[in-house]
C-alpha cells in the first residue's frame, strides 16, 4: 500500500493561524521586540512559510492591524439592536466595545499601543478604524436628537465633538480596564455610560451645559 498522504490545510486557514501568533506576539512583545523566527515557531510553521505568505513584518503587522481593527468594528456594529432605545443602543455598543477589547487584550495592544507608535502607515490603519467608530456614534447621537424632538440640527461640529469625545474616553477606559484586575467589561461600560449618558441625556432634553459669560476685559 502507498503512504497515506496527509491533507494540505487551506492557505486561509494557515494564514490566519499565522495571524493568530503575530497579534499575540507583537501584542505581548511589541513591534519592536517582535521576531519573525518567534511568530513562526508560535504558529507552528517554517519563517520561509510566514514570509511566503506575508511577505515582511512589516506586513505583517499590517495585516494584523487591519484584521484586528475590523473585527472590533463588527463587534460593536453588532452589538447594537436598532429597534431599542438611543440609550440602549449606546449602552449595547459600549458594551460590545468592553466585551471585545476584554477578550482579546492582544488585539488591543496591537491597536491601541502598538500600531499607534510606530508611525506611519500603522498609524493611519487604526485612524481609518477609529473614523469608522466615530461615525457610527455620531450616527447615533444625531438620531437621538431626532427621537428627542429637541434640536433635530444640532450643529455637526458639535455632533462629532461629542461622538470623538465619547471614542477617545472608551479607548483610554479600555487600557485601564484591561490593566486593572477585577474590572469587568459591563462595569466599564456602566461607567462610561455613567459620565457620558447625564450629558448627553440633558442634551438631548434641551438642557445643555453653557459656559458662563466673560466679562469684557477694560480697553488699556
Amino acid at each position: 500500500m502507498g503512504a497515506v498522504k496527509t491533507k494540505r490545510m487551506p492557505r486561509a486557514v494557515r494564514e490566519q493561524q499565522m495571524l493568530d501568533a503575530a497579534v499575540r506576539t507583537f501584542g505581548q512583545r511589541g513591534y519592536m521586540a517582535a521576531s519573525m523566527d518567534e511568530i513562526a515557531e508560535l504558529a507552528g510553521v517554517s519563517k520561509p512559510l510566514v514570509y511566503l505568505y506575508l511577505n515582511s513584518k512589516e506586513d505583517l503587522f499590517t495585516a494584523c492591524i487591519r484584521r484586528e481593527a475590523k473585527a472590533l468594528t463588527e463587534a460593536v456594529r453588532s452589538g447594537v439592536r436598532r429597534e431599542l432605545p438611543v440609550d440602549r443602543q449606546l449602552w449595547e455598543g459600549l458594551r460590545a466595545f468592553f466585551t471585545h477589547t476584554a477578550q482579546n487584550p492582544d488585539g488591543w495592544a496591537v491597536l491601541h499601543l502598538q500600531a499607534r507608535t510606530h508611525g506611519e502607515p500603522f498609524a493611519a490603519e487604526v485612524a481609518a478604524m477609529r473614523e469608522e467608530l466615530v461615525a457610527f456614534v455620531t450616527q447615533l447621537i444625531v438620531v437621538a436628537a431626532r427621537e428627542a424632538h429637541r434640536d433635530p440640527d444640532l450643529a455637526e461640529s458639535e455632533v462629532a465633538g461629542l461622538a470623538e469625545a465619547l471614542v477617545g474616553a472608551a479607548e483610554s477606559l479600555a487600557a485601564w480596564a484591561n490593566a486593572t484586575p477585577g474590572v469587568t467589561a459591563r462595569q466599564a461600560a456602566a461607567t462610561l455610560m455613567n459620565f457620558a449618558w447625564a450629558g448627553l441625556g440633558n442634551l438631548m432634553e434641551g438642557r445643555p451645559w453653557s459656559p458662563p459669560q466673560e466679562a469684557e476685559q477694560p480697553v488699556l
